[in-house]
């Protein structure tokens, strides 16, 4: 059978003869000739589209009505939601118990908990395009279950650990590592199945009540476990609780309404489904642009919480309570940057962009704050200006995606968004055991400045190469009438 069919949006699937670059070789195959036209019916189909949507005239998404909660309405959606915050408190509460643990461990090492950080995002560097090509492949509830699964398992260990002091710092590599390696297919699973369970015109309302959803549990979580560190006398203990929070999340999967639900078909297994993803973002500027710019961003903002640590430990003289306090002050910025996502219809480029240079900004302010009551006060700005870029370069990317495609586009995303960590982590872990946690703090923001310009002129250079291999295209095709 031939494999030159066309999928929905003129895109070929696996099998295409392509040249270095993924561009089809005029020539090598029949029907070349309608495959060159309707990829450049679609690019530039595409290229309006955006500009409409840029300059206003006219909307991607419908505009959805309904309040800032609408997608609640849900019922699947609903106990998603639900079973993520009790999950996400959990989480979080042993995010904090793991890096103080690593600090008890290796008496305060800047350098060993950049390299737990690390640990923990290398997978996805390493293996998120493959997470992603599963997620198109196979149902996403049942991969859900699985990894969340195993993931309350990892907890329960950890947990049995250091309750009964057997616990060591290579145990927390080893457990930072593997939820890393799990990590790879659930994000992108997660992240592409929220739009099987509310449609696309209430999806940008979903991502970002799942961002409030997540930073309501990061206001909670680490003051929480601050608490429970100094009155129970020690992170084993958390570890336990996360574990039993996993019950929240696995109890509204197994819950949902499976006619409700509205999955595509999973794509089958072919060869070149992982070039086809890259191809795919490449020649489109209004999934490149998000992508770029959050690599960048996210180098140095999943390490933000190791920076927080640095600061209340080592500049501030904060106990644990304390730390945990900082965590919440950023986390409340958070929060409140993703409800003012919930009530936009759609992300804007100026939003994208604008929140990026924020972020790198007030990190910078952070790092030289004086007092720590200011520095508290900055890292709500501090978090607002995060959640508005990750979330308007999450829904943007989703929205911009075909369903077939979403999957290994969203396994592209969470791999720089995730996969930054390993390189910005121990940077700043170095910088900060050379300069002290000040410096570490401020070179994080400056290099988030500097990388939304690079991100802003690689998009240009890159829209320039692929307009003129669609002109190339377009001139062979003509030429050959």
């Amino acid at each position: 059978m031939s494999d030159d069919r066309a999928v929905a949006g003129g895109h070929t699937v696996p099998g295409d003869r392509v040249a270095a670059g993924g561009h089809a070789v005029p020539g090598r195959r029949p029907g070349w000739r309608a495959r060159a036209r309707r990829r450049l019916a679609a690019r530039r189909a595409a290229t309006s589209e955006v500009q409409a949507v840029e300059s206003g005239t006219v909307q991607a998404v419908p505009e959805a009505r309904g309040g800032m909660f609408r997608s609640l309405r849900n019922h699947n959606y609903r106990l998603f939601a639900l079973g993520g915050v009790v999950s996400n408190v959990g989480t979080w509460m042993q995010r904090t118990a793991q890096d103080w643990l690593v600090l008890d461990l290796t008496h305060g090492s800047a350098a060993a908990l950049g390299l737990t950080t690390a640990l923990q995002f290398l997978p996805t560097l390493l293996l998120g395009l493959w997470g992603g090509m599963l997620a198109d492949r196979y149902p996403k509830r049942p991969l859900l279950v699985v990894a969340q699964s195993l993931m309350g398992v990892l907890a329960l260990t950890m947990g049995v650990l250091t309750v009964t002091g057997s616990a060591q710092v290579w145990h927390v590599y080893l457990m930072a590592l593997v939820l890393g390696l799990i990590a790879c297919v659930e994000v992108p699973t997660r992240q592409s199945f929220v739009v099987e369970m509310v449609g696309r015109k209430d999806l940008p309302n979903a991502i970002a009540l799942n961002a409030s959803s997540f930073n309501l549990a990061r206001v909670v979580g680490p003051a929480l476990a601050g608490v429970l560190i100094h009155a129970l006398g020690g992170t084993g203990p958390i570890f336990l609780i996360n574990a039993l929070s996993f019950a929240g999340v696995l109890g509204g999967l197994m819950l949902m309404r499976a006619s409700e639900l509205t999955a595509p078909e999973p794509v089958p297994r072919a060869k070149g489904q992982l070039r086809e993803g890259l191809r795919y973002v490449m020649e489109r500027p209004e999934l490149l642009m998000p992508i770029l710019l959050i690599a960048f961003v996210s180098m140095f903002s999943q390490s933000f919480s190791m920076s927080i640590a640095l600061m209340a430990r080592q500049v501030f003289t904060a106990g644990a309570s304390s730390f945990g306090l900082a965590s919440s002050m950023f986390a409340i910025g958070a929060l409140a940057g993703a409800l003012m996502a919930a009530r936009r219809a759609r992300p804007s480029r100026r939003l994208l962009v604008g929140g990026a240079l924020s972020f790198g900004l007030f990190q910078i302010a952070t790092g030289l704050a004086p007092w720590y009551p200011l520095y508290l006060l900055l890292l709500v700005p501090t978090g607002v200006a995060m959640v508005s870029v990750n979330t308007a370069a999450n829904a943007g990317v989703q929205l911009a995606a075909s369903p077939e495609m979403r999957g290994r586009v969203m396994g592209i995303y969470m791999l720089v968004f995730t996969g930054g960590a390993p390189i910005g982590a121990p940077l700043l872990g170095w910088i900060s055991e050379l300069g002290g946690p000040r410096a570490g703090t401020v070179m994080g923001g400056a290099l988030t400045v500097i990388g939304v310009g690079v991100a802003i002129m690689l998009t240009k250079a890159i829209g320039r190469r692929s307009h003129a291999t669609v002109r190339g295209v377009a001139a062979a095709t003509a030429g050959a009438r």
